[in-house]
């Protein structure tokens, strides 16, 4: 695309202090929203004295955010290739703000619950808009790939300091506190983002396919509810059909995207070298990582005994390493080193962490920390590449719809990594937990701990000893089961990429819309 209104339209020119300024101005909404996914950990206490919430209010309170999220990615990012990724953005941040207002002063878990699904949306928008303007406004690669490395830092760091923000601010403050914190970021982009974000858009994007959007809403959040439900409430009948329901509509909606004259995701997408394998490559990326913050935020505060408050500022450490794997790795790439093999260095440092946790005992807490970093450098490291990897391979019209592919493949990867790996520590907690024990024991290790408290002397040390035992076994079988996808994905991702050699896609988005112009048997050959 070539955009009159901003310097860097030109593909390969680069950006000057006005680009990096605005990359700063667009990080700071999405730090709060991905310290949103996290932001009621230590909130949630004080919301259900004042609200009085029933347990399936609170329920989704946590997680109406998330669902929501998922399931308008696509739609969002296709939304704004047609409408603008810069007054989406702004919508969105005016949504996001004006929801964060509702929910600090919100008198009913009814209200607040509505606040956060409105929360899901603006995140929606913001995400991938962030993504589609960075793909606009860094046409040397080099540039991008750092920006993207930045981006993938923030992303990632913030579900860390989402915890820790939510505990200074509720000991300090109350708890609608959590959310004002929002208005001050949200106010500067809608300020700045005028000034500095250009805009952009597919100008040839076709009628946007109403019918897709509840296709694929369809499709994402009963496969996402099934599965970020089974670590924690193990395998019911509902959860499995909730999947199975979820896929039907997934084959609906893959139908419909090779078949309408104008769809939600085109097909063409998959033209591009590679870009099928990093949006795979992603999603494996976001199982590893999720899956192993399943068990580390539980060894820290049920095994090591640590506050929730402690745990949270423990778990911090780790994104020390995360700044520094995603710079690194571009850096990489621009000396020379091919892709394929720093995307495999990737994959192996994150199985090294693996491997670290796999040696833990239940008193490891530099272990463990330090096994978290490793795993998460190496994860960061893949996710910048394959983001940078997707963006370059198709045309900016479309940027906003491969940003939201990548974003929606990590919201399935990581709630996958959470359900596999959390469901083959459970089963082998259950198993090493001692037989005459009480049920409630069997459950899971908070459980077991709330059942011991209860018991006379011994009975309840002996018990907090073994499942405190139990569960770490637990995790060093699924850090090991981790560990052999993530070298697995280490072997796939050499194969893949070997012969990727990234040509920046055409930015004239005049060649957007001739893909779009495809017949609809020719888009079936694509894919």
């Amino acid at each position: 695309m070539t955009n009159p209104t901003h310097p860097t339209a030109a593909v390969g020119a680069l950006a000057g202090r006005r680009e990096w300024t605005a990359l700063a101005v667009l990080m700071l909404p999405l730090l709060l929203v991905s310290m949103d996914v996290s932001v009621l950990y230590f909130a949630i206490p004080s919301i259900s004295a004042d609200l009085e919430p029933s347990g399936t209010q609170q329920l989704w309170i946590f997680d109406i955010y998330a669902f929501v999220l998922a399931g308008l990615l696509m739609t969002m990012g296709s939304l704004g290739d047609r409408v603008g990724r810069r007054r989406l953005l702004l919508i969105g941040a005016a949504a996001f703000g004006t929801a964060s207002v509702v929910a600090a002063y919100a008198d009913s878990a009814q209200t607040l619950i509505a606040a956060r699904a409105v929360l899901g949306i603006g995140g929606a928008t913001l995400m991938p808009s962030t993504l589609a303007i960075i793909r606009t406004m860094f046409t040397d690669p080099g540039q991008r790939a750092r920006a993207i490395g930045i981006w993938s830092g923030v992303t990632t760091g913030g579900v860390a300091l989402g915890s820790v923000m939510s505990g200074v601010l509720v000991q300090y403050f109350w708890w609608g506190s959590v959310f004002l914190v929002n208005l001050p970021a949200m106010v500067l982009l809608l300020v700045l983002g005028p000034v500095l974000l250009p805009e952009s858009r597919n100008p040839a994007p076709g009628r946007f396919d109403l019918i897709s959007v509840p296709l694929s809403m369809a499709a994402v959040l009963p496969v996402v509810y099934g599965v970020k439900e089974i670590p924690s409430e193990g395998w019911k009948p509902e959860y499995g059909a909730s999947i199975v329901v979820g896929l039907v509509f997934a084959a609906l909606f893959v139908r419909r995207q090779r078949t309408a004259e104008s769809p939600l995701i085109s097909p063409a997408l998959f033209r591009g070298r590679g870009f099928a394998a990093a949006v795979a490559l992603n999603l494996v990326a976001a199982f590893g990582l999720m899956g192993s913050a399943y068990f580390t935020t539980q060894y820290l505060q049920s095994v090591l005994g640590k506050s929730s408050m402690e745990a949270a500022l423990w778990s911090l450490l780790p994104s020390v390493l995360i700044g520094v794997a995603a710079p690194v790795s571009g850096r990489l790439v621009e000396k020379g080193v091919h892709r394929a093999h720093v995307v495999a260095g990737g994959f192996a440092v994150a199985a090294c962490g693996y491997g670290m946790l796999a040696l833990a005992g239940t008193d490891s807490l530099w272990l463990v920390l330090a096994g978290a970093g490793v795993l998460a450098s190496g994860i960061v490291t893949v996710m910048s590449q394959m983001v940078d990897l997707a963006l370059s391979t198709v045309p900016v019209g479309d940027a906003g719809a491969a940003s939201s592919l990548l974003e929606t493949g990590s919201e399935f990867g990581g709630a996958l990594g959470m359900a596999v790996l959390g469901s083959i520590g459970t089963a082998v907690y259950r198993h090493g937990v001692p037989a005459g024990a009480p049920s409630a024991a069997h459950e899971t290790l908070g459980s077991a701990l709330a059942v011991a408290r209860d018991l006379p002397g011994r009975a309840g040390d002996a018990l907090t000893a073994a499942a405190r035992d139990a569960f770490t076994d637990g995790m060093q079988t699924a850090a090991v089961a981790g560990g052999a996808l993530l070298i697995g994905a280490a072997v796939l991702a050499t194969a893949a990429l070997r012969g990727v050699t990234v040509r920046q896609a055409p930015d004239e988005e005049t060649e957007t819309g001739a893909a779009r112009a495809q017949s609809p048997a020719s888009e079936k050959a694509l894919v």
